[in-house]
C-alpha cells in the first residue's frame, strides 16, 4: 500500500491531506488547511499547498518516493484532461493555471485534477454510500448544486468537464435565482437558493431550525425547496436511469425535512421502472467528504494508470 496526496482548492481555503492507501478506503493521516485569502496570487497558493505536503509527509517519517499520485479537487470551469483551472467565479484571477504541471514541477509526484463535484462523486463512489453501483449520482447541495455522474463503472466528465451541472436546469419559470437563472434546480436546492426565497434572507441553517421549531414562513420555504428537489431528481432518474443518487451536504443534514414531501414529488413524476431500481440516500463520508474528495482523484489516477 502506497500514499496519496489531496489537494482541495476553494475560495474560502485550501487544505493538503495525507492518506495512506487501505482496501476499504484511505487513512488519513493528517491535514494541513490555510485561507485562500491568504496568498494573493495563484503561484503563491501552489507553493504554499506544496510546502505544507512535504511538511506533512516529513512529520510522518515519509519521502515523496512513498506518494503513488496527487488529486486535486477544485471548482469549474476546468479542462482535467490538460490540468487547467480555467477561472472558476470563487477564484478571482485562476485564469488557464496549469495546476497539474505545477504541482508536479513542485513535487515530483504525478497529479490529476477533477471539479469538486466529480471528486466527491469518486469518494462516494470508491468508499462511501454508492460503493459497489455501477451507475450512479452524486448531488453537491450546499452553497450550490452541481453532480457528479458515475455511467456504466466510471466517472463521466463530458466533452469538456461540463457535464453534471444540473443545477443549471430550470424547473420553473419563476423562483429563487441560482447559477444566474430564476427558477432553476440550483435557485431551489442550494443553501444561496434556499436564503434568498426567505423573505428575511435569513441563512439556510436558520431556516431550517425555524422550520423544525415549527415557523410557517420557514416551513413553506423548507417545503418548496422539498417539492422542487423531487421534481429534479426524476428528471435525473429518467434521463440517466441511476441505482443510487448520493446527496451530501444539506440534505445529509436535514434529510427528516426534506425527504417526505421529496420523494412523493419524485414518485409521482419519475418513470415507475426507472424510479423502482434507485435509491437516494445521503452521502456518508460526512464532514470528511473534501478530504475524501481530494484522495479519491489521486486514486483514480493510479486505478486508469494500472
Amino acid at each position: 500500500m502506497g500514499y496519496l496526496l489531496g489537494f482541495d482548492i476553494g475560495g474560502t481555503k485550501c487544505a493538503v491531506v495525507l492518506g495512506r492507501e487501505s482496501p476499504r478506503r484511505p487513512v488519513i493521516l493528517g491535514r494541513e488547511a490555510f485561507a485562500t485569502a491568504d496568498y494573493p496570487r495563484p503561484t503563491a497558493v501552489l507553493t504554499a499547498l506544496a510546502d505544507r505536503a512535504g511538511s506533512l509527509l516529513e512529520r510522518h517519517g515519509l519521502g515523496i518516493a512513498e506518494v503513488t499520485a496527487a488529486g486535486v479537487s477544485c471548482g469549474g470551469p476546468l479542462d482535467s484532461r490538460r490540468g487547467l483551472v480555467l477561472g472558476p467565479p470563487n477564484l478571482p484571477g485562476w485564469t488557464r493555471v496549469p495546476v497539474c504541471r505545477e504541482i508536479e514541477r513542485r513535487l515530483g509526484v504525478p497529479a490529476r485534477l477533477q471539479n469538486d463535484a466529480n471528486a466527491c462523486a469518486l469518494a462516494e463512489w470508491r468508499w462511501g454510500a454508492a460503493r459497489g453501483a455501477r451507475n450512479a449520482i452524486f448531488l453537491t447541495f450546499g452553497t450550490g448544486l452541481g453532480a457528479g455522474l458515475i455511467l456504466d463503472g466510471r466517472l463521466y466528465a463530458g466533452t469538456n468537464d461540463l457535464a453534471g451541472e444540473v443545477g443549471h436546469l430550470r424547473l420553473r419559470e419563476r423562483g429563487p435565482t441560482g447559477y444566474g437563472k430564476a427558477g432553476s434546480f440550483e435557485g431551489f436546492c442550494s443553501g444561496g437558493g434556499i436564503s434568498r426565497a426567505d423573505a428575511r434572507r435569513r441563512p439556510a441553517h436558520e431556516i431550517f431550525a425555524a422550520a423544525r421549531a415549527g415557523e410557517a414562513a420557514a416551513r413553506r420555504v423548507v417545503a418548496q425547496s422539498a417539492r422542487e428537489l423531487g421534481r429534479g431528481l426524476a428528471l435525473l432518474v429518467d434521463t440517466l436511469n441511476p441505482e443510487v443518487i448520493v446527496i451530501g451536504s444539506i440534505f445529509a443534514r436535514q434529510q427528516r425535512l426534506l425527504w417526505p414531501l421529496a420523494r412523493r414529488e419524485l414518485e409521482r413524476e419519475a418513470l415507475p421502472l426507472a424510479r423502482q431500481v434507485c435509491r437516494v440516500v445521503p452521502a456518508q463520508l460526512g464532514e470528511r467528504i473534501g478530504d475524501f474528495a481530494a484522495l479519491a482523484v489521486a486514486a483514480d489516477a493510479v486505478a486508469v494508470k494500472n
